[in-house]
């Protein structure tokens, strides 16, 4: 189940892309059926290779790789992960029994300012625990259980420079390898389908786009030409089972309101300069009472792609879980006991 934090979908929206190469090792203790250590690799997004505990493979996850990387290839990344140890690996203590390691590291560019941004984060069931700031070449620890380990890491003076040119140079040069080799897919824009969903008169409408690609999208409210932020619950960004995306927002109006003033939905896509709107009227929504008739394919073929993009779906579980915790400040009824382990080794960085 990974966190992360992220960051894991959340743009600046611009015109232009800002291209993301992230790797994400989970371990975990006493979850039926799953792994205890997952690494996947994403590229925008998109999972281009998957290891786990249980089939001990590593493998492509996107035919364009497949003209890059032979057999020997992966048979030699596999052989490298089979031999980690998970050598960064906390131990949770809480008054649950379930307990999960997250560790997510990699890098962005911006293909038209050239910005560029490197970044490591550690974290155990929810909690953040060490973050690397590429800029001091230190790490922070969030929580003091974590500054014996920040101390120790940073007496390892090489290997803290060999994180740091990894997260700023050779992340990058494997970030823009990957966005070559997979042009036609890494690259592509593909605009949305905006619908308005209603259950009842008396519910929120539901801006809901879908089947967009990349996953950097604003979806929005106006009022008379004017955004709207009041009564407007924004959700996650979710991925579909076709590589694709979907976002819904929610804007609580009642009916007179919204039929004496001009409502629209406004979605933008990352690298698509064209706005699509939907203007809130009787005809455009789609409802499951009266006239026109029930239409939800777009939620039951995002519930379906959940289902099917199960590796994905943990990811995001994760990130709304860390979300939720940093926000609402959410601890465990007994103190953070954590004990990070094994500090004389570091993970090793590997291209997939």
């Amino acid at each position: 189940i990974y966190i992360f934090f992220f960051i894991s979908i959340c743009f600046t929206f611009s015109v232009t892309v800002r291209h993301s190469l992230r790797y994400f090792y989970t371990t975990s203790s006493e979850i039926p059926a799953f792994p205890e250590f997952v690494d996947m690799g994403m590229v925008n997004d998109q999972v281009i290779s998957h290891y786990d505990s249980i089939t001990k493979r590593k493998v492509p996850k996107q035919s364009w790789m497949e003209p890059f990387f032979n057999q020997q290839y992966w048979d030699s990344t596999t052989e490298n992960l089979r031999k980690v140890v998970w050598l960064c690996v906390c131990v949770c203590v809480f008054n649950v029994s379930i307990h999960i390691s997250q560790d997510m590291y990699g890098c962005t560019w911006d293909d038209e300012t050239g910005f560029t941004e490197g970044f490591h984060h550690i974290g155990c069931d929810g909690q953040d625990l060490l973050a690397f700031d590429v800029k001091t070449a230190t790490w922070i620890a969030s929580v003091p259980q974590a500054l014996h380990s920040k101390m120790k890491w940073e007496m390892d003076l090489s290997s803290i420079e060999s994180k740091k040119s990894y997260l700023t140079q050779d992340c990058i040069e494997w970030l823009k390898k990957y966005l070559d080799y997979g042009m036609t897919t890494l690259q592509r824009t593909v605009p949305p389908s905006v619908s308005l969903l209603q259950k009842t008169p008396s519910s929120p409408v539901t801006c809901h786009a879908t089947g967009f690609y990349p996953s950097g999208v604003m979806v929005s409210w106006q009022k008379d030409g004017q955004e709207q932020h009041e009564d407007v619950e924004n959700g996650e960004t979710l991925p579909n089972d076709d590589g694709t995306f979907q976002r819904s927002t929610h804007l609580k109006v009642m009916p007179e309101e919204w039929k004496n003033n001009k409502y629209q939905c406004v979605v933008q896509v990352t690298g698509i300069k064209k706005d699509f709107i939907k203007v809130l009227t009787e005809f455009e929504i789609q409802t499951n009472w009266g006239d026109p008739a029930p239409n939800i394919i777009p939620i039951i073929g995002g519930v379906v792609a959940l289902l099917l993009v199960v590796v994905v779906v943990v990811v995001v579980v994760g990130v709304v879980i860390w979300k939720m915790k940093s926000k609402k400040g959410v601890r465990s009824e007994r103190p953070l006991s954590i004990i990070i382990c094994r500090i004389h080794c570091h993970l090793r960085h590997y291209q997939l």
